[in-house]
C-alpha cells in the first residue's frame, strides 16, 4: 500500500486488525523485511504498520535533501492518515532519532517504547576519524585548482576514500539527507521522553556503541535494559525467539 507526503509516494504494510496497534519504525536504509519475525509473532493480537522510508525499498526516492523534521513530520502525517491512536512504538537505529522527536518536540503519545539500538546520542569523534575527516576536507578544497573535466571524477574518488559505508551505498541524491541526519545530536530529546521503555542492545554493536545504551538507561525516567551477548546493531535478528518472547512479557506488563 502507499501514502503521498509532499508528492512523495510512501510504500507501508498493514498486519492484523487486534485492538491495540504497533507501529514499527526501522533503520536506515532497506531493512523493512528485518522485522518480519516480530510481525509474524505479533500480528494475531496487534495491528502493525511498517513503512519503508523515502529513498529506500519500494518507496519513491525524494528530488530534494530532507531533514530530521521532513522525517518526523512524514510519520506525524502517516499517523493521522491512519488514525493512529496512542501506539506501541518499536524503533531501530534511524527509527529511534524519529522516535525522539515524535515523543518530546511533537507530543505525540505513545502507550509503550521499544528501543533496538538506536541511533542519535553523538559523540566526539575518535581521533583517527577526526583526522580522516580533516584530510578529506582538506583535498575538497583542491579540487578546483584541478581542470573542471577531471573535478567530479577525482569528487568521486575522495568520497570512495573516505566515506562510510552506509554513505557510500545510498543513491547519490540522498547523501546531503544522510549528512543532515548524522550531524544533529539528540541526547536532548531522548532524556525528555516519558514513555515506558524497553531498551534492548547488542553488546558488540559497532555502529551505536553499548555506552549509548547506557546512556539512555541513565536518562529515560522509566525503562528497563537489555543486553544481548555478542550481538551486533542487529541485535533483534540475532536473538529472534528471545526477542519476541521479552516484547511479549513487556507489553503484558
Amino acid at each position: 500500500m502507499f501514502f503521498k507526503y509532499n508528492h512523495i509516494s510512501i510504500y507501508y504494510e498493514k498486519y492484523g486488525k487486534g485492538n491495540n496497534t504497533i507501529l514499527i519504525l526501522p533503520g536506515w536504509g532497506n531493512t523493512r523485511n528485518t522485522f518480519q519475525h516480530i510481525i509474524n509473532y505479533f500480528k494475531e493480537k496487534y495491528t502493525i504498520y511498517i513503512l519503508d522510508y523515502p529513498g529506500f525499498g519500494n518507496s519513491q526516492i525524494p528530488n530534494k535533501e530532507l531533514t530530521m523534521e521532513d522525517y518526523t513530520k512524514l510519520i506525524i502525517s502517516f499517523i493521522k492518515e491512519n488514525n493512529i491512536n496512542n501506539p506501541i512504538i518499536i524503533a531501530h537505529s534511524f527509527g529511534g532519532r524519529i522516535t525522539s522527536l515524535l515523543l518530546t518536540k511533537y507530543k505525540i503519545s505513545a502507550k509503550k517504547l521499544i528501543l533496538f539500538d538506536v541511533a542519535g546520542i553523538k559523540r566526539r569523534k575518535k581521533n583517527i576519524k577526526f583526522i580522516k575527516k580533516k584530510i578529506y576536507k582538506l583535498l575538497k578544497k583542491i579540487i578546483p585548482l584541478f581542470p573542471k573535466i577531471k573535478q567530479e571524477e577525482i569528487k568521486q574518488k575522495l568520497l570512495i576514500k573516505f566515506s562510510s559505508e552506509d554513505y557510500k551505498n545510498i543513491p547519490a541524491c540522498m547523501r546531503k539527507t544522510f549528512q543532515n541526519i548524522i550531524q544533529l545530536d539528540l541526547r536532548n530529546y531522548y532524556k525528555k521522553i516519558n514513555t515506558e521503555t524497553l531498551i534492548i542492545w547488542g553488546e558488540q554493536d559497532q555502529d551505536t556503541p553499548l555506552k549509548d545504551a547506557y546512556y539512555l538507561q541513565n536518562k529515560i525516567k522509566n525503562n528497563a535494559l537489555i543486553i544481548y551477548p555478542k550481538a551486533t546493531h542487529f541485535s533483534y535478528l540475532q536473538y529472534p525467539l528471545l526477542t519476541n518472547s521479552i516484547i511479549e512479557s513487556f507489553l503484558n506488563n
